[in-house]
């Protein structure tokens, strides 16, 4: 057995001696575990790495030719105005038409709830979406997107009712067996 000295002694003042033996085995045991798991985690850290590329600017080969992908057309919705609703078909930052429809506010009561709608928002939404609209097949699972842009003062009522207005343009949708009529918009907000 290995023995360790750690120091004192023998006879000064009568002072029993220091001198002791540690088992060094289970250190020795204990190291040679510690060794051979780092040496099987290091193995298994390698093999878990995935290779991937930041797809920085410009084409990650040079030397292949990549497809021109154009972005879809999106319609924005502007209700900043008290006066008018603009509706602009954007492919990417072009502008590809605008659309004035006047805003006129149907405020009705439903129960307790006052509820606002605008049909001819709903109208004009649903023609401009059969002209300019993308995704009008069946079996297409993408949907249009519609963006909508107000300010921070807009009272909710109106922008549900804005919503609503979008949401009453529908196309046929797949859903398995049958052909169903679902909002042919995504909606999201732009608020300022």
């Amino acid at each position: 057995m290995a023995g360790v000295d750690v120091g004192g002694g023998g006879g000064k003042g009568g002072r029993k001696s220091l001198d002791s033996e540690v088992n060094m085995i289970p250190f020795i045991d204990l190291l040679m575990v510690t060794i051979a798991f780092l040496l099987i985690t290091a193995v298994w850290s390698t093999m878990s790495r995935l290779n991937a590329d930041a797809q920085v600017p410009g084409p990650p080969r040079p030397d292949v030719e990549q497809e021109k992908v154009e972005p879809e057309k999106q319609l924005h919705v502007e209700m900043r105005s008290t006066e008018k609703f603009v509706l602009i078909w954007k492919q990417g930052g072009t502008v590809v038409s605008t659309v004035d429809v006047p805003r006129k506010d149907d405020t009705r009561s439903e129960g307790s709830t006052r509820v606002i709608r605008y049909p001819d928002l709903a109208a004009k939404i649903e023609a401009e979406w059969k002209t300019v609209g993308q995704h009008r097949d069946a079996s297409d699972k993408k949907f249009d997107q519609a963006v909508l842009h107000t300010d921070n003062e807009t009272p909710y009522s109106n922008i549900i009712g804005v919503i609503d207005a979008v949401y009453q343009a529908k196309r046929p949708y797949n859903t398995g067996k049958k052909a169903e009529n679902v909002p042919a918009f995504n909606v999201t907000f732009s608020v300022n």
